[in-house]
C-alpha cells in the first residue's frame, strides 16, 4: 500500500517539484497540495493523508501555528520543509518542539533537487511508520549517580550514537540525562545542513554536557558531545591516546550525508574496545554494518527497543545482524551507558 502525501506550501513551483519528484516512487501517492493552512485543513479532513510536508513561512497562518493546532486536534505525521537560512534552522527546531517528526531543506545552492528527492522520499516513508507519543519526563528519569566519572590513565572511552527519524527527541532525552563528566560523544543525526548547528545549540541548552556542531579537528573529550554537520560526513580519528574528528564532504552513504555507517566504521577502526555504540530510532539500515564492525573490535553496543522507538528500523536491523549487546528503552539507555563506563574501568568512580 502506498503512502498518501499532502504537500502544503505557498510556492506553486515547490508544490509542482515535490509532486513530480515524489510521484516517481511507486510507494508514494501525492493525494493533493495546498497553498496555505486553511486549504490544507479542509484537504486533511477530506483526503486523510498519511503524511504531510509543511512549509514554515506561509500566508494567512504560519506553518508553526498550524502545526501546533494540527497536533492538538488532528495529530498527523508531519515533515517540515524550510529554506537554507540560519533563521530556517531556528524555525526547524521550533517545529520539532511543536510536534514535527522531521525537518529538511528545500533545494538550494548546496542542496540539489536530486538530493532533496532522495532524502524527502526516505523521510516520508519513515514518517508513515511513526508512532506519535507523549514525551518522556527527562527530569524524572535523569541519571543520578553518587560518584562522579573521572578519566583513568588508560585511553578515553568514546560513545558513538546514530539516529534518524525521531532521533531529535531521543537525543534530547539521552543527552539531558547524562552527567557532565560522561566521556566524549560523537553523534550522527540525519538532518540537513544549517539545521544541525541550531539543533546542537538547542541540545546544549538542555544538557549538562557541552553540545556543539562538530568542526574538523575538534577533540573528543569528556563532557563534550559533537554533532556531525548536515551535508558532511564525520570520522573519528586518533593521535596517541587522544581522539578527534575529521569532517569531510563525500558521496551519500546509505542515502545519507552524514551517515551513521561512516562514523561507526571509523569508531570501530580507531576506538575498538574503547567504544560504546548506541543506535536510536530511525528508518532504514544506516550504521548496522558499522556497528557490527564495532562489536567485532570489542565495543559494547546498545539499541533502543521497539516500544520506545518512533520508527523501529535502524535498531531492528542492527539487532538482526548481530551487532547489539543490549537492547533497552530510551529512558534506560543513559543509565546503561553510565553503568558500562563504570564497569569497564576506563572511566572510574572517585570520591
Amino acid at each position: 500500500m502506498s503512502v498518501r502525501v499532502l504537500i502544503v506550501d505557498d510556492s506553486a513551483v515547490v508544490r509542482k517539484i515535490f509532486t513530480s519528484e515524489l510521484s516517481r516512487d511507486p510507494q508514494i501517492e501525492v493525494v493533493g497540495s495546498a497553498p496555505d493552512p486553511y486549504v490544507a485543513r479542509d484537504k486533511i479532513v477530506s483526503l486523510k493523508p498519511d503524511v504531510l510536508t509543511l512549509d514554515v513561512e506561509m500566508p494567512k497562518m504560519d506553518g508553526l501555528t498550524f502545526l501546533r493546532r494540527l497536533m492538538k486536534h488532528y495529530p498527523s505525521p508531519t515533515i517540515v520543509v524550510s529554506s537554507l537560512t540560519a533563521k530556517g534552522g531556528e524555525l526547524a527546531m521550533e517545529a520539532l518542539d511543536a510536534g514535527a517528526v522531521d525537518v529538511m531543506c528545500k533545494p538550494g545552492e548546496s542542496y540539489t533537487v536530486t538530493d532533496m528527492s532522495i532524502e524527502l522520499i526516505e523521510k516520508i516513508k519513515a514518517a508513515a511508520l511513526v508512532k506519535l507519543s507523549k514525551p518522556i519526563d527527562v527530569k524524572k528519569n535523569k541519571v543520578i549517580i553518587s560518584q562522579k566519572l573521572a578519566m583513568s590513565k588508560t585511553t578515553n572511552k568514546v560513545i558513538a550514537i546514530g539516529s534518524s527519524t525521531g532521533g531529535t527527541q531521543a537525543l534530547q532525552v539521552v543527552l539531558s540525562m547524562l552527567p557532565r563528566a560522561t566521556n566524549g560523544l560523537v553523534i550522527v543525526q540525519h538532518m540537513p545542513e544549517s539545521f544541525t548547528r541550531a539543533f546542537a545549540n538547542r541540545l546544549n541548552e538542555h544538557s549538562e554536557l557541552e553540545v556543539k556542531e562538530a568542526v574538523d579537528g575538534d577533540s573528543v573529550i569528556p563532557g563534550k558531545a559533537l554533532i556531525a554537520p548536515g551535508n558532511s560526513h564525520m570520522f573519528l580519528r586518533r593521535s596517541g591516546a587522544n581522539y578527534y574528528v575529521n569532517v569531510r564532504k563525500g558521496p551519500l552513504v546509505n542515502r545519507h550525508r552524514p551517515s551513521v555507517e561512516v562514523l561507526f566504521k571509523s569508531v570501530a577502526k580507531y576506538a575498538g574496545a574503547n567504544a560504546i555504540g548506541v543506535m536510536l530510532t530511525g528508518m532504514g539500515a544506516d550504521g548496522a554494518q558499522g556497528m557490527l564492525e564495532m562489536k567485532y573490535n570489542g565495543a559494547f553496543n546498545i539499541a533502543q527497543d521497539e516500544n520506545s522507538c518512533v520508527v523501529y528500523g535502524m535498531p531492528k536491523v542492527a539487532i538482526k545482524v548481530g551487532a547489539v549487546n543490549k537492547g533497552d528503552s530510551l529512558e534506560n539507555i543513559p543509565g546503561l551507558i553510565v553503568k558500562q563506563l563504570l564497569a569497564t574501568g576506563v572511566a572510574e568512580p572517585v570520591a
